[in-house]
C-alpha cells in the first residue's frame, strides 16, 4: 500500500486490537483465541509498506535461507521433504476452523555464526472462523506468540497479517503500531491435512520461518 494508512483504517486497527501494553488503559481486552480483523478483506489495503516489501521478497529470503541451512543441515533440509519446498503449495490454501499441532523451523541466519537450523518442539495453535466468513491464526502457548487475520489471495496461499505477543503478554499490539511486532506470513496448503505458516524476513535470528500445522488429534 503505497503512502500512509488512513486515519479511519488506524482507528479501526486500534479499536479491533488495542494499543501497546504502555498505553492500553482504555484498550478492549483480548483473549488468545480472539486476534485483531483489520476492517477491510483485501491485504493489499491493510499491509504496512515495511511488510509488503517483505513480502514481495519471499522468494529470495527463501533461496538465500535454504542454502545457508544446507551448508550444515543438509540431511535435515532434505527430510524435511514438501515442507520446506517453496514449490509445494497446492489448490484450496483455506484450513478448517479448529486447533492444530504446530512447530517452527527457522532457516538461515542473519548474523555471522548464527544457526543455520532450528527445529522447536511442537505447541498448540487455532485457526478460528471470525464474522464475514474470515480466518484467524494464533499460537496459543510459548513465548513468542504471532496472533492475526488470514486473507484470501490466490488459490494456492493465503495472506496473514498480525503482531507477536511475548512473555505473559495478555493485550495485542495493533497491526503497524511497531514494526518490530508486525509479522507477514503467506499460509499454504502442502498435503491431504497439513499447512504451512512461511514468515520471509523475520526481524530477528533467521532469514525464513516456517510453521507446520496439522490437525489436533485429543
Amino acid at each position: 500500500m503505497s503512502g500512509a494508512m488512513s486515519a479511519a483504517f488506524l482507528a479501526a486497527l486500534l479499536l479491533c486490537a488495542g494499543q501497546p501494553p504502555e498505553a492500553a488503559s482504555s484498550a478492549p481486552q483480548l483473549t488468545p483465541d480472539v486476534p485483531c480483523q483489520p476492517p477491510s478483506a483485501n491485504w493489499h489495503r491493510a499491509i504496512t509498506e515495511d511488510d509488503a516489501a517483505r513480502l514481495r521478497q519471499i522468494r529470495s529470503a527463501w533461496v538465500e535461507a535454504l542454502a545457508q541451512a544446507r551448508g550444515d543441515h543438509a540431511a535435515e533440509v532434505a527430510a524435511g521433504g514438501a515442507l520446506l519446498d517453496p514449490d509445494s503449495a497446492l489448490l484450496g490454501p483455506a484450513p478448517p476452523p479448529g486447533e492444530y499441532d504446530c512447530r517452527t523451523i527457522k532457516l538461515g541466519t542473519q548474523a555471522t555464526g548464527g544457526l543455520t537450523y532450528v527445529d522447536y518442539p511442537r505447541f498448540r495453535c487455532r485457526i478460528a472462523a471470525r464474522s464475514g466468513g474470515s480466518l484467524s491464526f494464533v499460537r496459543l502457548n510459548g513465548s513468542q506468540r504471532p496472533i492475526g487475520r488470514l486473507f484470501p489471495d490466490t488459490t494456492r496461499r493465503m495472506v496473514f497479517l498480525g503482531t507477536v505477543q511475548l512473555g505473559d503478554e495478555q493485550r495485542a499490539y495493533r497491526y503497524g503500531a511497531d514494526t518490530d511486532r508486525d509479522e507477514v506470513a503467506v499460509l499454504e496448503r502442502i498435503g491431504e491435512s497439513r499447512w504451512r505458516l512461511v514468515f520471509p524476513r523475520p526481524h530477528f535470528e533467521s532469514r525464513l520461518d516456517i510453521i507446520e500445522l496439522v490437525p489436533r488429534v485429543n
